[in-house]
């Protein structure tokens, strides 16, 4: 059979186009970190193979028109999910999973701040598509192929070879890539953007059935690692310190620790919670780090609540808010406690109503209880302090002893304020997202400082202990140039990055006497256990990852929701190991008699670590995916 063969296909040039377009994504539009020239081949090679092993597909097709429509569609919807993905990027530093696809339904609340992220630049992110449309139009009959099966065969087998080199190559840059696929970056960084989502895919089908075939049988070997590795069996000295006493949590969001007893163009960033950092009636940890993943603020709230990590794909409040838990609500229930979440935002928003309801908390005072008005709010909704005013009556009509979580909004993204709530001047650099942090932070603290005198205003204050969290990082590494500056670093490192997740946490006693400044390493894992030591509250069936903040005998690290972690010694992030306190890289013999010069850092000094951190994920992971809470009964404490 004679075939007219084309001097060069348009699947061909498709894929040419496409992949010089990815890699351009790759290296200007997405922060990816590049050691050494394998990884700088890998990442070159990768866009290439993707699109050709998609676009190649079109030859398949025996008729034109359905070639060249395969073909500008496909280009469409790749351009798409590119588009999408650096959008995503630029707020997260992160690439979107499929079960954020499912979150849809926050998108409506998202408006303004989705709006700052697109840039006009992005339309040349179509330009490739718009060439391959044009061109499957006009020139149709010169760019398509009629290959005979052998040809079709080929191309097939041609795209297989080269996806299958590409993962070869990826394998020996970075072993085990596929079995402890905790960060994304790394990927996308080796298999590409497409074959990424493919793999989120076949993950996401995997996890999805865990629920339908565990058994409970999975239980016992996750309590006995949790009991050998992180239950403490002694109280520390801090037990039943607030026995009786209502719980006042501020979730404050986006509040991270480099603004504490900092200073922006001469002025202080937080006056009040600085004040606090000496108060002697409060407790402040200054090595207490977040470990949210893509949920942000709802992964915060599953974390205090829980003591289990998020997951690492999606938020766990919209993929199992349905599942059974033991949470904090639930168990401090039995002692006579009621509890309420404020937060002036929609109930559906993070899916909050469901996930509520299977953490069992009594009350949630959404957006219908507040007055809302144009004048006293902004952004994502009622201003910091219209909302701590509103919120007193609630707290005073409460039964005691209560819990309640109060969820602020003014410091959110893009950090919009109005002149007449401005008290200081923004940072100048080139980035206007950390450049309007620093009013909106400052905001927050005035906020803070007026909800404390409303609160001994009201008669709740005394009998209350409250908790003032940062939630989750609010800069994200897409500011690293900004963050330089005002940090007065060259560059930030791997190292500094993990360290700019240390969120505030204060823990503040009325009457107590003995608050200190804390500088042990801790995260938001650790709020569980904590708070049911201060209450006096023993739980010792319960199932769960974190340590009281206040005990001397804590496991001595927490882990990142990436697979990185912090421990008292080290910081293990990229791949190398830290000393945490100098941010040196460990050498290869540090940590270890025995280690060889060949051997990495990370062998050696946080091998042992890494080892427990990558149990615990993977295990609290299972007891989500699985709905494993479900098989245990927890009876009735003590």
């Amino acid at each position: 059979m004679k075939f007219k063969r084309p001097i060069m296909p348009l699947y061909i040039i498709a894929s040419l186009l496409f992949g010089v377009k990815t890699y351009i994504v790759y290296r200007f539009l997405f922060n990816i970190e590049l050691d050494n020239s394998m990884q700088e081949l890998i990442l070159f090679v990768n866009p290439f193979v993707s699109a050709f092993l998609i676009f190649a597909l079109s030859v398949w097709f025996k008729r034109k028109s359905r070639q060249m429509k395969f073909l500008r569609y496909t280009a469409l919807i790749g351009t798409v999910i590119v588009f999408v993905n650096v959008v995503f990027y630029r707020q997260f530093t992160d690439f979107i999973t499929i079960p954020q696809l499912f979150m849809g339904s926050n998108m409506s609340d998202l408006g303004s701040s989705i709006l700052t992220l697109i840039k006009p630049y992005d339309i040349l992110l179509f330009v490739d598509a718009a060439v391959i449309w044009y061109l499957s139009r006009k020139q149709e009959a010169a760019l398509s192929v009629d290959y005979p099966k052998s040809g079709k065969v080929f191309a097939l087998a041609m795209s297989l070879v080269l996806l299958a080199g590409n993962f070869l190559l990826a394998e020996m840059e970075r072993p085990q890539l596929f079995t402890r696929a905790f960060d994304r970056e790394y990927l996308v960084k080796n298999i590409g953007l497409f074959n990424y989502h493919a793999y989120d895919l076949v993950v996401h089908s995997k996890t999805e059935s865990q629920r339908v075939f565990a058994d409970g049988n999975e239980i016992p070997e996750i309590q006995e690692f949790i009991d050998e590795n992180v239950k403490i069996y002694d109280k520390s000295d801090m037990f039943g310190a607030a026995e009786g006493k209502n719980v006042i949590f501020v979730n404050a969001e986006s509040l991270q620790q480099f603004v504490i007893n900092n200073k922006v163009n001469g002025e202080e960033v937080t006056p009040f919670l600085n004040s606090l950092t000496k108060d002697s009636d409060t407790y402040y940890f200054e090595n207490f780090y977040e470990q949210t993943g893509q949920g942000n603020t709802s992964d915060s709230e599953f974390l205090i609540e829980n003591s289990l990590y998020p997951l690492s794909r999606g938020a766990v409040f919209f993929t199992h808010g349905s599942n059974e838990y033991h949470a904090l609500p639930e168990v401090i229930k039995e002692k006579g406690y009621t509890s309420s979440v404020l937060h002036s935002n929609n109930k559906s928003f993070w899916n909050r109503d469901g996930m509520y309801e299977s953490l069992e908390i009594d009350h949630f005072y959404g957006e219908e209880a507040y007055e809302v008005t144009p004048e006293n709010s902004i952004g994502w909704g009622l201003k910091d302090k219209p909302f701590f005013e509103q919120s007193i009556k609630y707290l005073q009509s409460m039964e005691e002893p209560f819990y309640s979580k109060l969820i602020t909004l003014t410091n959110h993204f893009p950090f919009e304020m109005d002149e007449q709530d401005t008290s200081i001047e923004p940072f100048e650099s080139n980035s206007n997202t950390l450049n309007n942090y620093f009013p909106a932070v400052r905001y927050m603290d005035e906020a803070l400082e007026q909800f404390f005198a409303q609160l001994k205003e009201s008669g709740v204050y005394d009998d209350s202990i409250i908790v003032i969290m940062g939630d989750h990082i609010g800069i994200s590494a897409n500011h690293n140039k900004a963050m330089s500056m005002y940090l007065g670093k060259e560059e930030i490192t791997p190292y500094d990055q993990v360290q700019l997740q240390r969120v505030p946490l204060f823990i503040h006693i009325p009457g107590d006497g003995n608050g200190k400044v804390m500088s042990e390493v801790t995260g938001q894992i650790d709020m569980k256990p904590t708070l049911l030591n201060l209450l006096g509250i023993e739980s010792e069936d319960d199932v769960y990852f974190g340590n009281d903040l206040f005990s001397e005998k804590r496991k001595g690290y927490i882990a990142l929701r990436n697979g990185d972690f912090v421990s008292d010694d080290y910081i293990s992030t990229a791949g190398i190991c830290y000393d945490r306190v100098t941010g040196e890289p460990i050498d290869a013999a540090a940590g270890n008699a025995d280690a060889v010069e060949e051997h990495s850092p990370t062998e050696n000094a946080c091998s042992a670590i890494q080892e427990k951190v990558d149990k615990e994920l993977s295990f609290s992971d299972n007891l989500i995916y699985g709905d494993l809470f479900r098989f245990i009964d927890f009876g009735e404490e003590e």
